[in-house]
C-alpha cells in the first residue's frame, strides 16, 4: 500500500494525458538535477520543496500543459518566460506564473529561475 502522500500525488496525476505526465516528470527531473527536492500533493496542487521551503507549485495539469508558480520575495519583471507576476496581497511574495507546453520550454532562462528558487534562502 502506498503512503498517504504518494496516494495524493497519484490521485492528482490519474487520468492526465501522456503529454502532460511527460511534462510533469520532466519538470521534476530538471529540479532534481539542481538538487534534492521533495514533491508533495495537497488537495488541489503539487508542491516542490528543497527541504527548507516550497520553491514551486504545480497548480494545474492541463490537457497539454502544466502551470507552475514560483514564489519569490521580489518581482522579476525582466523575463520572457513568465506569463504573469502577481504580488500576494498583504505579503512580500510575488508569484511568477509559468506555463510549460513542451520540454523545450525549460530553457536556460527558466532553468536559471529554477536554480534561483532552489537557492533562495529568503523565503
Amino acid at each position: 500500500m502506498l503512503p498517504a502522500d504518494e496516494l495524493a500525488l497519484s490521485a492528482l496525476l490519474t487520468g492526465k494525458s501522456e503529454h502532460t505526465l511527460m511534462l510533469f516528470h520532466y519538470f521534476i527531473a530538471q529540479f532534481k538535477n539542481i538538487g534534492d527536492v521533495k514533491v508533495e500533493a495537497t488537495k488541489t496542487m503539487i508542491g516542490v520543496s528543497n527541504g527548507h521551503h516550497r520553491i514551486a507549485w504545480v497548480t494545474q495539469l492541463g490537457k497539454s500543459f502544466i502551470h507552475v508558480v514560483f514564489p519569490f520575495k521580489q518581482e522579476y519583471p525582466d523575463n520572457l518566460c513568465f506569463q504573469k507576476i502577481a504580488q500576494v496581497p498583504g505579503q512580500d511574495q510575488y508569484n511568477h506564473h509559468f506555463r510549460m507546453v513542451a520540454a523545450e520550454d525549460l530553457n536556460e532562462e527558466v532553468l536559471g529561475f529554477m536554480q534561483l528558487a532552489y537557492n533562495d534562502e529568503n523565503k
